[in-house]
């Protein structure tokens, strides 16, 4: 583990996006973190894809969710 340094402004961004998320500031940075690696790495796939590529990795049934909003 280390310690990584960031602005003041982007820390703050992070604590709003960590309560809106219910998440603490340090699994927000993560979070913004693991996307952007994806993102770079996967540079054809949408924001979404790879949110449901990782949700299906962790076996979370997104079929579930895309059943709620049909009802």
């Amino acid at each position: 583990m280390g310690i990584v340094k960031i602005s003041d402004e982007l820390h703050e961004e992070i604590r709003k996006a960590s309560s809106t998320m219910v998440r603490s500031i340090n699994a927000q940075a993560e979070f913004w973190i693991k996307v952007g690696m994806l993102a770079e790495t996967n540079p054809g796939m949408s924001y979404q894809q790879i949110l449901k590529r990782e949700l299906e990795r962790a076996d979370v049934r997104t079929s579930l969710l895309q059943e709620e909003i049909a009802d």
